[in-house]
């Protein structure tokens, strides 16, 4: 709103912005709906206007007239914008040791400010619209916050989710023993994106689930084969092949038998009586 102190002197007053009448008394003269007088009385002229935008910043004139000459107020109207991110990039999926090139814009009035932050623990703070990771490693995965702010209003905030991608890497990779009659398993963890998918190999021979009473469980970082009742036949080196489409990894391992000592002989004490 935009007010006007008058007396009883004044015989006209009149409301203006760039030279184009808004109101002359209680006349409107604005073609805007936006626009409407608020208070006419013998101390005060005063108009409102109504969802503010950005056109409608600038001077605003009271003119009055009294008997003696006229007179002019001058109001400049600056209008504040909340800061809005308009355009940001979208979530990627990126080979690891890639360039990484991310994109915030934003708009306000006053300009307001924007900076990239990592929210996950261990993160950083980049001030600016462009944010650029050279040769992306696994570990630099996640999501990445966009913030904007210039004091208007609370600050706005996007994020964009990287998604690092690299070949499997096997993790875990031990040899078990059991005995004959007994279970067993064997375990392959593999890290990889996208997640790995397992096979399972004896002498250059893929084991398929369910063929000679073996069990394999896969889920997205582990396989697992599992022995429900040893054999001789089952014992030996077993190769678990984690692969996507980036590449392959593989481990060997052993599944051995228990060693069981033989049985102690006992001693016998042969004694001949005397003659």
């Amino acid at each position: 709103a935009s007010s006007c102190t008058i007396t009883s002197e004044v015989t006209r007053v009149a409301w203006l912005n760039r030279s184009n009448i808004l109101y002359a008394g209680k006349d409107k003269w604005s073609m805007d709906t936006r626009v409407e007088l608020l208070t006419n009385s013998e101390s005060e002229f005063s108009i409102i206007i109504k969802q503010v935008d950005v056109y409608d910043e600038g001077m605003y004139t009271c003119s009055i007239q009294t008997p003696d000459k006229p007179h002019t107020t001058q109001v400049y109207l600056i209008v504040q914008v909340p800061a809005k991110i308009v355009n940001i990039s979208s979530n990627i999926s990126i080979n690891e040791g890639s360039n990484v090139n991310l994109l915030c814009l934003s708009i306000g009035r006053p300009e307001p400010t924007v900076s990239w932050r990592q929210p996950k623990e261990g993160g950083f703070m980049n001030e600016g619209e462009y944010l650029e990771i050279k040769a992306i490693t696994r570990t630099q995965a996640g999501d990445y916050e966009c913030v904007t702010a210039n004091g208007v209003s609370s600050p706005d905030s996007r994020k964009v989710q990287i998604t690092v991608n690299y070949p499997p890497s096997i993790t875990d990779v031990k040899n078990t023993e059991a005995a004959v009659g007994k279970n067993a398993a064997l375990r392959c963890e593999a890290m990889a994106v996208p997640s790995a998918e397992f096979e399972w190999y004896k002498e250059d021979k893929r084991l398929m689930n369910g063929i000679h009473g073996l069990t394999i469980r896969n889920d997205k970082t582990r396989s697992v084969i599992i022995f429900s009742n040893v054999t001789t036949k089952n014992y030996g080196n077993y190769t678990c092949v984690a692969s996507n489409r980036l590449g392959a990894s593989s481990a060997t391992m052993l599944l051995f038998r228990t060693y069981v000592p033989p049985l102690t002989q006992r001693s016998t004490l042969t004694s001949t009586p005397p003659s």
